[in-house]
């Protein structure tokens, strides 16, 4: 037999506040066709004022400990992926660890931007499969309004905040495909590419928290390749073909990105989970936002197969194929 981390649960939270495109065209140099037609964004969730990464982490977690029927008594890992942390230290992770009430265990951050969730769950499935945790809540959780210059109609057009969870359970399966749980994971990064998307600033070089900054074209290229191969890749180690993945949910930065890949797959447009349009890019928040909508609205049912990819500044991606 085999140990896997099996989600038994999933839950998410966004602000109320809600910024459409008519919104930002009050703040900034920019038009709702203009931003359409290059992201596919029409709204994104912004953090109220003192609303915090922690705050939006704590409510996804017990939305997604509720839908599992646990508590958090029983959970031993938090591994919690974010860019915008509360602190410099300590993690955000632990701060949502004493809200919940969680006396035991371990819980800590993951950085690796749009791709931390990802990361996260192939460390919370790592330490599973290590027999280290029996019960993990994974969360991607970001405020990435806090950092935008919404004086650069090239960035602040296209973030959002929000936070999205899932409960990973230990349990025995057979070893194939048939399982459920999280099947392969596979992580990649290229520090190379640092100054194409990241923050000016930090701790340690401006002692500020400083803005996005991106070379959006160069992105987009790395990303439509690299996000094709990791799925290509996910694919491989699994013997699967694109037509058998039930649902694709990628992380969502872009419409253009979304639907290249998409192409470049050769998978139906119909399988891909896109809630871009209404989140913006929540980076590490993303994906767990998107599958929570599929699974809230009947799309995802149990004993599917989902893929889940990523990219993010570093150059860091992933994929992981989970079945639900």
């Amino acid at each position: 037999m085999t140990i896997r981390s099996v989600m038994v649960g999933c839950g998410a939270y966004l602000p109320a506040r809600v910024m459409t495109n008519a919104d930002l065209e009050k703040v900034v140099d920019t038009s709702d066709d203009w931003i359409v037609e290059r992201t596919g964004i029409k709204s994104r969730h912004i953090a109220a004022e003192g609303e915090t990464t922690a705050d939006l982490a704590e409510q996804a977690a017990r939305a997604a400990l509720a839908h599992a029927g646990l508590d958090a008594g029983q959970v031993d890992l938090i591994v919690l992926a974010t860019a915008t942390p509360d602190h410099t230290f300590p993690a955000t992770a632990t701060k949502v660890q004493a809200r919940l009430g969680m006396t035991r265990g371990v819980a800590f951050d993951v950085q690796a931007v749009c791709s931390g969730f990802v990361y996260a769950l192939a460390v919370a499935d790592n330490f599973i499969k290590a027999g280290q945790a029996k019960v993990a809540l994974v969360i991607g959780a970001e405020t990435f309004s806090r950092i935008l210059d919404w004086e650069d109609r090239t960035t602040c057009v296209l973030f959002g905040d929000g936070a999205g969870a899932v409960v990973l359970k230990a349990e025995e399966g057979r070893g194939t495909g048939a399982d459920r749980g999280i099947l392969t994971t596979h992580l990649h990064s290229d520090g190379r590419h640092h100054d194409m998307l990241f923050v000016d600033g930090g701790p340690s070089t401006t002692q500020t928290v400083g803005h996005v900054r991106m070379r959006g074209q160069e992105v987009f290229k790395h990303a439509v390749v690299n996000l094709a191969e990791v799925v290509e890749e996910a694919l491989a180690a699994n013997g699967l073909e694109p037509s058998q993945i039930d649902w694709l949910v990628p992380h969502q930065a872009n419409k253009r990105i979304i639907d290249s890949t998409a192409r470049k797959l050769k998978m139906d447009g119909t399988k891909v989970v896109v809630t871009v349009d209404h989140h913006g890019n929540t980076s590490a928040a993303s994906i767990p936002l998107a599958f929570v909508e599929a699974v809230q609205d009947g799309r995802i049912k149990r004993g599917d197969l989902v893929l889940m990819e990523a990219m993010g500044g570093g150059f860091t991606w992933g994929a992981a194929l989970v079945r639900w």
